[in-house]
């Protein structure tokens, strides 16, 4: 892990366990020895952080430097939480866990009465079907296409059990109670397609930009798809 992003994790790590916590939990977390895990705490703590505790008694985070101070409804935190609950069902692990750091973070700026109403949530989301089963791909690599506007190949079956190796420029993810759908361009049928993520094989990024077409195929999506729907691979 790079040292910036085991930095980050660290901060989450205090914004979100019960306090005081052990160096020996965040060490583990972390995935250092614990006097690498001294020595980030010292980092953080140049950085501004205010990090109370010491070795043998545990770290608790009282001053976030990176944080404004902020303030929100009860109906507003309400309905964070119940947003981020309800990731979990999607099937996308890195982005469920993404939306617990972020949320972590947003509390951790809370003022202590909201910080209460936060860990106290009372509504809850529910769906009494099965969570969706995550995809065989790296959803990663699908995003950071979307993101970095690079080509991706794929193989792809169809519902029909048809088999294809496709070039796309992949442009957005959408997720729905049951599916997980990528609307790119395809670059064999040189139109725009709708894939089902679940039923891409295996998939690679070339590291071919199209950022020049991007805004232009956005556009024609956008017209195409007024006039009539795209095309579901199925």
């Amino acid at each position: 892990m790079a040292r910036t992003d085991r930095l980050m994790r660290l901060m989450d790590l205090l914004r979100r366990l019960p306090a005081p916590v052990t160096a020996i939990r965040l060490a583990e977390e972390t995935g250092v020895s614990q006097r690498q895990l001294y020595r980030d705490i010292a980092t953080l703590r140049a950085g501004g952080a205010l990090i109370d505790g010491e070795a043998g008694l545990g770290y608790t985070l009282t001053e976030d430097p990176a944080l404004p101070p902020q303030s929100f409804s009860r109906l507003e935190i309400e309905a964070l939480r119940l947003a981020v609950d309800a990731l979990g069902r999607i099937g996308d692990p890195d982005l469920t866990s993404a939306a617990h750091d972020a949320l972590a973070r947003i509390i951790a700026t809370l003022p202590e009465r909201q910080s209460r109403q936060a860990l106290h949530a009372v509504m809850r989301s529910f769906d009494a079907g099965p969570e969706r089963v995550p995809p065989r791909i790296d959803l990663a690599v699908i995003r950071a296409g979307c993101w970095d506007e690079t080509e991706l190949e794929i193989d792809y079956v169809d519902l029909k059990g048809a088999a294809s190796r496709r070039s796309i420029w992949p442009l957005g993810l959408s997720y729905s109670q049951h599916t997980l759908m990528l609307l790119a361009y395809c670059r064999l049928r040189m139109d725009f397609r709708i894939f089902h993520v679940n039923r891409i094989e295996a998939l690679r990024a070339t590291g071919d930009s199209f950022r020049p077409h991007r805004v232009a195929l956005v556009r024609e999506y956008a017209s195409k798809r007024n006039a009539r729907p795209p095309v579901c691979t199925g």
